[in-house]
């Protein structure tokens, strides 16, 4: 009886671990699995896509980010004798056909996926990804696909919004990690923001993971303690300068320019060199002029709530400021409601016809025009259409019959991917308010398509009325 109840103690941890990949999906996944299993359909070839019907609301793009967890994951998918047992213990699975259980004790990934690169602009209605496999593999990754996609897509999105406004030489950190919705979506947001341009995390964790040196300042309950104890905020500016003498000081706990010319008045007499300071709360632009005007040679890092709307607003105000912090917003705030749906079955297109949420039947390629370091525009056909002059594709193979093809990118190669994809759209297209997305033409075989598709389904509607 102990022992039981400490084996179920321990699996009431809420941890990821790779060996745990198949379990994390929808129910209905697995339900529709055991349909497809006992109807005679589980193996047959199927085709998804992964796309956004919809940009959140001023948003002119998004970067695409978050492949290289989506095929770690493909990689690794496989159901241990454990997760059987566990799932039939439910009591859920008990009228399942004996070809669903077989399914998943042999079962891995097998299939196919085409993607667009990370980093890549894309916009509404354009596959961000395309997964060819057996009928119940295919619907079975739905799930943590659109998990890691949606995420790392909107993160890596801001980012990229982030850079754009503050310019190249700018400083940005990320520091979302108390905020961001779990300790996995922390690391997450981590990469997906370094990917799209951020300097580096405050994400120990992850820094460390991505090969990056973490960054970071000091926290509010430093100056505190040191001021209770000794009575001077300078005493914890010494503390801390003694052990870190190249990182920031946080000088808004108390008054922001009395900390600032008693640090000059101390620079003047050799006792310290300000590499940099923080400032968190108040009136941004003005205290870092005055700040500026202080410690002239003192780098000056902002924080508390900003993004790309703020950062606009101080830069244009004047405010003197050299790097920032980014957290709440950066890894909350819109959602990338990407959605995955079926294009094709056993070599039959397919599309829903739902009341504003139609979509295109088939598999289908994103055929981009770009001259002279401008996106022209853009055209969703069919996937098997040839390029028309100037057009390139953007969907590639990056996984055959369940293996990646290449390794993993390093993160300065997608940084310059988002740089540049940026760059190449319109002005009106990067705006913060009121952007204009780039138009995407619908090819006429994905039209014709479209049409034969839908009157076939309506013609089978009718014959069953």
């Amino acid at each position: 009886m102990l022992l039981n109840w400490v084996m179920k103690l321990a699996n009431q941890e809420l941890t990821i671990d790779a060996s745990d990949y198949s379990l994390l999906t929808d129910l209905y996944q697995l339900t529709m699995i055991a349909c497809y299993a006992g109807e005679g359909l589980a193996r047959k070839p199927a085709s998804f896509e992964l796309f956004v019907r919809s940009l959140p609301k001023n948003f002119g793009y998004l970067i695409a980010m978050g492949l290289a967890q989506a095929l770690e994951y493909l990689e690794k998918l496989h159901f241990s004798q454990d997760h059987l047992e566990t799932l039939q213990e439910t009591g859920i699975f008990k009228d399942a056909p004996a070809e669903f259980w077989s399914l998943l004790t042999d079962g891995s990934f097998t299939g196919d996926v085409w993607a667009v690169p990370e980093g890549t602009a894309i916009f509404a209605n354009q596959p961000l990804l395309r997964v060819e496999a057996p009928l119940w593999q295919a619907q079975l990754v739905e799930t943590y696909l659109l998990n890691t996609i949606n995420y790392q897509t909107l993160i890596a999105t801001r980012a990229a919004r982030l850079r754009d406004v503050a310019g190249p030489e700018a400083k940005i950190l990320e520091f979302g990690t108390r905020r961001a919705f779990s300790p996995q979506a922390s690391l997450w947001a981590a990469r997906a923001s370094i990917a799209a341009g951020l300097d580096s995390t405050s994400n120990v964790l992850a820094a460390l993971k991505l090969d990056r040196k973490p960054s970071g300042t000091m926290a509010h309950s430093l100056v505190m303690a040191f001021s209770a104890v000794s009575g001077s905020e300078q005493h914890a500016f010494s503390a801390f300068y003694r052990y870190f003498p190249d990182a920031p000081l946080l000088i808004d706990t108390y008054d922001t320019v009395a900390a600032a010319q008693h640090l000059a008045e101390r620079e003047k007499a050799g006792e310290i060199k300000v590499a940099g300071v923080r400032l968190d709360s108040g009136d941004l632009v003005k205290l870092s002029q005055q700040v500026r005007s202080l410690l002239p040679q003192a780098k000056i890092f902002a924080s508390g709530d900003l993004d790309e709307y703020e950062i606009a607003r101080l830069k244009n105000a004047g405010a003197c400021i050299d790097g920032y912090g980014i957290g709440t917003k950066l890894v909350t705030g819109n959602t990338v409601n990407g959605v995955y749906k079926l294009v094709e079955i056993d070599g039959i297109a397919t599309m829903k016809q739902s009341s504003s949420k139609e979509t295109y039947p088939g598999r289908k390629q994103i055929y981009r025009q770009d001259t002279g370091g401008t996106i022209q525009k853009d055209r969703l056909g069919q996937a098997e259409e040839s390029c028309q002059p100037n057009e390139r594709p953007l969907l590639q193979l990056v996984m055959q019959r369940g293996q990646r093809l290449q390794l993993p990118e390093i993160l300065e190669n997608i940084q310059k991917r988002t740089a540049t994809s940026v760059a190449s759209l319109p002005d009106s297209t990067r705006q913060l308010t009121d952007p204009t997305p780039l138009p995407v033409e619908i090819s006429d075989a994905l039209e014709q398509l479209t049409d034969k598709t839908r009157q076939r389904l309506e013609s089978e509607a009718a014959s069953k009325d």
